[in-house]
């Protein structure tokens, strides 16, 4: 069945992850970027020990890995870095901003590489060439005047552990902790939860420990597009018979069935290996209920085991001796009823038993999670249930078992690491203040959801981006997009035109960077990058091809540019030896923190990575208690504050197969059968019926808030889909407008994205 309907084409999907089509999407991409050659040679260094970590997901890299160690998502990334397309002054001086403000977010990037420093001119509405020199120094100028505390400094998750930790000590010398970054948008629900239960703030799993697995438990997150790497490690899971039951509202492709492109015999035989044994699509922010099923499941074959004198089910040893808190939660589980849970989380009893039984069965269990638990106003309750969920039965801390937060930006866990944090407690600040001399500001700083409240509330006065493309990323768009063009100062560090450079503060700039694939040379010679991936394993990183243009400058010498300009000279801070030779920079990280970088720059190319300590995974808790803590759910409704009522249906955002956060690669989402728009809307056809709606419909969707602000999304074509009724989903971050900023989730304010009440109207727009 296919419809043709204003450049929307619409087709059933049923191929699976990877395979010819994911071949396809390769070369095609190649071709677009016109670097075939150049980065079918660049591939084979991708995430190899010498070679470059991928710019895109940050999954694990192994230390023996595949002659094409890349995924389709990886390869879409570097062909998009290291494009033979770019831009200079010529461009900007051929396109006012206001006509590239009308641009799709696709057409803006696709134009190619930023290659000189850029100062917008509001006589002309036109950016124009500027030096390096005049800019850093009127940057400088400006922060100078400024209110320290009123002033952001944003990371996107893509900068190295060397420019993160220049970065926060730039910050922290000028005088604020503000230094939100990515991470509150998506897991930051996951070092809050993890912290307080586990006493860490990551997951407890590295790539092993899927080899030695008997049963994986995954939750909310989209494998085939967001880590396609780990199709690799469930695909060898299933072949060893391991049972892999997914917790997922849409029935996504990656999770159904993987044929591997690297296989020559799947290839040429289309064999495809069926991925979930189960597959359960729990209603949008119902994980908490779903978990809570599984646990009083187990609860009762526990009961059963004990009446009838057989091996006991829970783990009472391992509670016993390594938790607290088990009592409270256990009562809680054991008063919560069935038809509640079956209500918020949208499944049958029957379903949750089943699963339950399988992991009662299985001795080492994973469970794996993405933004589909975190991105809540329930998220850090989310984690937290599954955390309980592995405790119940020892799985965590041994062979085969533990918690595994899949992240997305390939360093964003890393810049946590190094000191990219908003809360002081979670900095070495003591340590800062002996190694270079001056006193770091104590006062928490903002994290995205607080630094979007001050610049609604036109308190801040500068926002540096280093990286990504905040405004475009965040929730509330149409308040933001107003307010941003009020801050007296915006300074974007970025690779690629985007939104947050045609929406911009008065004074603004637009600093272009090296790629991490390209080679960065410095007066000591080619230098090398860090990332850390979600296992916690450092890497190191080497560009492969020469810069797109020799006019950029480094993220390290643009950091390093801005604090000369900005901060009083320091004899303990060397910015200018830092950006000659980043084992300078390794040194001073290690010299912060030497539990966790010792030998740093002799290990950095370890294969497979070193790994930094993590105390939860060798059963050392460092919680108040010294013990894995269980948590008792405050409620079960996933996001109660956006309980709407009929008609409102529940809204969740997704990425497509041609994106990577909010770089668009393409407008087609080929695992799901749409191709040439991203304005649809997934339906449930019994919701279509009870609607009056059929396929191609154009829809509206407005969020029923009572605050007085309109939320509203024009234009959607609706696409019948298996989704559970009740449930629509969207494209992020075309759907943002339609997120308030203050629906996030509670202790970690990541935004409520995958839950959000809104009314299905009929569309305004004109035809």
């Amino acid at each position: 069945m296919s419809e043709e309907s204003k450049g929307l084409r619409i087709e059933d999907a049923t191929m699976p992850a990877g395979g010819w089509s994911s071949v396809a999407e390769v070369s095609n991409i190649l071709m677009d970027q016109r670097t075939v050659l150049k980065d079918s040679r660049l591939l084979l260094k991708q995430n190899k020990t010498e070679g470059f970590a991928c710019v895109s997901c940050a999954w694990a890299k192994p230390a023996n890995p595949h002659p094409f160690e890349f995924c389709e998502s990886g390869a879409k990334a570097t062909a998009w870095e290291t494009t033979s397309k770019a831009i200079g002054a010529d461009f900007f001086a051929q396109y006012s901003v206001r006509e590239l403000e009308s641009w799709s977010d696709h057409k803006l990037e696709a134009q190619g590489r930023l290659t000189v420093p850029l100062r917008y001119d509001a006589a002309s509405d036109h950016y124009r060439e500027v030096s390096w020199d005049t800019a850093f120094a009127e940057i400088g100028t400006a922060l100078r005047a400024f209110e320290r505390e009123n002033v952001v400094f944003y990371a996107s998750g893509r900068a190295s552990l060397e420019t993160s930790y220049m970065y926060q000590l730039l910050a922290r010398m000028y005088g604020n902790n503000n230094l939100p970054d990515s991470s509150n948008m998506c897991h930051e629900s996951t070092s809050v939860a993890l912290q307080k239960t586990i006493g860490v703030g990551v997951g407890t799993v590295v790539l092993q420990d899927f080899e030695e697995t008997d049963c994986i438990f995954f939750f909310g997150q989209n494998v085939g597009v967001n880590s396609p790497r780990m199709l690799h490690q469930l695909k060898d899971a299933r072949k060893r018979g391991v049972p892999i039951i997914t917790f997922n509202p849409l029935r996504e492709r990656g999770l159904v069935s993987f044929t591997n492109p690297q296989s020559p015999i799947e290839m040429l035989t289309g064999h495809e290996t069926p991925i979930s044994t189960q597959y359960h699509q729990v209603k949008p922010g119902g994980d908490t209920a779903a978990v809570m099923g599984l646990a009083k499941a187990l609860l009762a074959l526990d009961d059963a085991a004990v009446a009838s004198g057989e091996q006991r089910v829970l783990d009472v040893a391992f509670i016993g001796e390594y938790t607290h808190g088990f009592d409270a939660f256990e009562a809680a589980v054991r008063a919560c009823a069935w038809r509640d849970i079956e209500r918020e989380s949208g499944l049958p009893q029957a379903d949750l038993e089943s699963a339950a039984a399988v992991y009662a069965g299985a001795g080492a269990v994973l469970g794996v999670y993405g933004m589909g638990l975190t991105q809540h106003q329930n998220g850090v309750q989310n984690v937290g249930m599954i955390v309980n969920l592995l405790l119940m039965r020892g799985n965590i801390g041994k062979p085969g078992a533990g918690v595994c937060p899949v992240r997305g930006h390939s360093n964003v866990q890393g810049q946590r690491t190094v000191g990219i944090t908003e809360k002081p407690e979670l900095a070495p600040l003591d340590k800062l203040k002996e190694q270079y001399g001056f006193e770091p500001p104590r006062e928490k700083g903002l994290n995205t959801v607080e630094a979007c409240e001050a610049i609604l509330a036109r308190k801040v006065q500068a926002f540096i981006g280093l990286g990504g493309n905040f405004v475009r990323a965040v929730p509330e768009t149409v308040l933001m997009e107003a307010a941003w063009r009020e801050l007296p100062l915006t300074v974007q560090v970025s690779t690629k035109l985007n939104r947050n450079h045609v929406i911009h503060g008065k004074q603004s700039y637009i600093l272009p960077c090296l790629g991490r694939i390209e080679i960065d040379r410095q007066a000591g010679g080619p230098q090398d990058v860090t990332v850390e991936d979600s296992t916690s394993c450092m890497h190191g990183s080497r560009g492969a091809t020469d810069p797109v243009a020799a006019t950029l400058l480094s993220e390290p010498a643009i950091v390093a540019g801005v604090a000369k300009a900005t901060l009083d000279p320091n004899p303990r801070v060397d910015w200018d030896a830092w950006v000659g030779d980043y084992a300078k920079v390794r040194d001073a990280i290690e010299e912060t923190y030497p539990d966790i970088f010792g030998d740093f720059n002799a290990r950095m190319w370890t294969p497979g990575g070193f790994r930094k300590p993590v105390g939860a995974a060798h059963r050392v808790f460092d919680t108040e208690s010294k013990r894995a803590e269980f948590t008792v759910p405050e409620e079960l409704p996933g996001d109660p504050d956006m309980d709407a009522g009929p008609p409102a249906l529940r809204l969740f955002t997704i990425r497509s197969d041609g994106q990577f956060n909010t770089t668009i690669y393409h407008e087609d989402d080929r695992f799901r059968g749409v191709f040439g728009s991203r304005m649809v809307l997934f339906m449930a056809r019994g919701d279509m019926a009870r609607l009056g709606l059929a396929q191609g419909d154009k829809v509206a969707l407005r969020t029923p808030s009572d605050d007085g602000v309109l939320r509203r999304v024009e234009g959607l074509s609706v696409v019948p889909y298996d989704v559970p009724e009740g449930c629509i989903a969207g494209y992020y971050p075309e759907l943002n407008p339609l997120i308030p900023l203050w629906h996030h989730a509670k202790e970690s304010k990541v935004p409520a994205a995958k839950a959000i009440d809104v009314v299905v109207e009929r569309s305004q727009a004109a035809p």
